[in-house]
């Protein structure tokens, strides 16, 4: 199911976007679609419950459709943003905020069908992304992002590849649920859940990451991590030795 941001000043224009929508839909994903005539509103929901595509129009009163795009980008880089303008004069400036495609009004079905074709793939392809909640935004985290999971005291922190941490007060076992579909999560101790493809080497107490962070291995999860650890990487339950 992919969620939809429609965001224009002009009730007709939403209108029409609306029912080219209700089209796509009809042949393609299931489409859930919230309409705003303001970037105030869109910001603070999005903030909320992200949206996967945000089609967003440049003028418009208060805080325009650049500025609009720049706040969200500030928190989140991978929503995808459709400016859709009568003007082709911020084209340039579209692109300072990585916004993904830029649609001349009146809109043409066809080109926005053909947009929301490429999006909807790769938002599918990208579908085992989780779902974090971070002190004032909601994160959207592919797996192969996560480095390992942490608990400490009554916080969770998320270690990125990128050296990034994200602190969430959602409690672990809520973490463990949101990963629970991916097979390459182990949790190797209480306070500690790991990304096994990020492992550089292991021993029967402990594992060390890519990173260089060593993680303890608590004895009793000492076997079924080496089952863990074989079968993501070769596909198979490792034997015991």
């Amino acid at each position: 199911m992919l969620r939809i941001a429609v965001c224009d000043d002009d009730s007709g224009f939403r209108k029409s976007v609306g029912e080219m929508l209700e089209h796509w839909e009809q042949k393609h994903e299931k489409v859930v679609c919230d309409f705003f005539d303001n970037g105030d509103d869109l910001i603070s929901t999005h903030r909320a419950q992200p949206f996967d595509i945000i089609l967003l129009d440049v003028v418009m009163p208060m805080i325009n459709g650049i500025e609009t795009a720049r706040e969200i980008r500030t928190e989140d880089k991978t929503t995808k943003i459709v400016f859709l303008t009568s003007s082709s004069e911020y084209a340039v400036e579209s692109y300072t905020v990585k916004a993904n495609n830029y649609l001349l009004k009146p809109v043409d079905e066809k080109a926005l069908f053909t947009c929301l074709d490429e999006f909807s793939s790769e938002i599918i392809k990208n579908s085992k992304k989780i779902m974090v909640k971070g002190v004032y935004t909601v994160h959207k985290l592919l797996a192969e992002e996560i480095v390992y999971i942490e608990a400490l005291n009554k916080h969770i922190v998320f270690n990125l590849v990128d050296g990034t941490k994200i602190e969430t007060t959602e409690p672990l076992h809520i973490c463990e649920e949101k990963i629970a579909e991916n097979k390459e999560f182990f949790k190797c101790h209480r306070s500690y859940i790991i990304n096994i493809n990020h492992i550089n080497a292991y021993t029967s107490k402990e594992v060390k990451m890519h990173s260089g962070r060593v993680i303890p291995i608590s004895r009793s999860y000492q076997k079924a991590f080496e089952s863990a650890y074989f079968s993501v990487l070769f596909g198979e339950v490792g034997e015991d030795k």
